[in-house]
């Protein structure tokens, strides 16, 4: 049945690719940046891909086990909406989530993951909702920590997603713990979507409490890059935002 499921997703993927221009596909490729040469995007966005999921889901009668399965097959492919199409599937069981399905994932993404759409959307979509429940916390404070720790640049971007999720469901954040792991990740911002992922947790939380946010950045600005202060003040006032952008 794990083969029918993958074949069946796989199918109507390609079915479903929309032509695309040579130019919109060098764009694509350029925007997603995929750090292996053979990777395949075919360009179809997220609410397809999860229509052809839900077909599926509906069409085959399977269990949690299956899907965590059929989720390792299609992210072991080099397609990224296949990849996509796989975390959509598992989805499809969150009611089963646990502390297995955590570290399931973060294997498979240590070896498998290849964009930062794949691990964004994820952590976003999947993970993030998951551990930010009431009775998760110590579990999310867990996985965290572990994935900042990786060596794995993915995984570590991760971290810092899954933290931005939760502070968007809890409309909060604990700011000490959200500057430790900054200040941890500052230490491999030479690489661009670390330092991204930096400005973008900033930004994130600035919208619930701003004032801690811009007292940060302004304090620091001396050891942040310009990159991560544009992100981070983005959603700040204009007066504010041109203030720290100011060296």
């Amino acid at each position: 049945m794990i083969e029918s499921i993958v074949k069946e997703i796989s199918n109507l993927l390609i079915e479903n690719t929309p032509k695309l221009s040579n130019d919109q596909k060098e764009r694509m490729y350029k925007i997603l940046n995929p750090d292996i040469s053979d990777y395949r995007i075919y360009g179809i966005r997220i609410p397809e891909i999860d229509r052809i999921v839900r077909s599926v889901y509906e069409t085959f009668n399977c269990n949690y086990d299956d899907a965590v399965d059929v989720f390792k097959k299609l992210t072991r492919t080099n397609s990224e909406e296949q990849k996509f199409a796989g975390f959509l599937f598992l989805n499809r069981f969150k009611k089963n989530f646990n502390m297995e399905t955590v570290d399931i994932i973060r294997e498979e993404y240590s070896k498998y993951c290849h964009t930062w759409s794949h691990i964004d959307s994820t952590c976003v979509r999947l993970l993030g909702p998951f551990l930010g429940k009431k009775g998760n916390e110590s579990l999310a404070i867990k996985t965290i920590n572990e994935w900042a720790n990786s060596s794995n640049l993915w995984i570590k971007r991760g971290s810092m997603v899954i933290l931005l999720k939760i502070t968007m469901m809890r409309k909060d954040f604990d700011e000490n713990y959200v500057f430790d792991l900054v200040d941890k990740m500052l230490q491999y911002s030479d690489a661009n979507y670390i330092e991204k992922g930096i400005g973008w947790l900033l930004k994130t939380c600035s919208k619930y409490k701003p004032d801690v946010i811009i007292n940060y950045l302004t304090k620091n600005k001396s050891k942040l890059s310009r990159l991560i202060l544009r992100y981070a003040s983005e959603k700040l006032p204009k007066e504010t935002r041109l203030q720290i952008l100011k060296k």
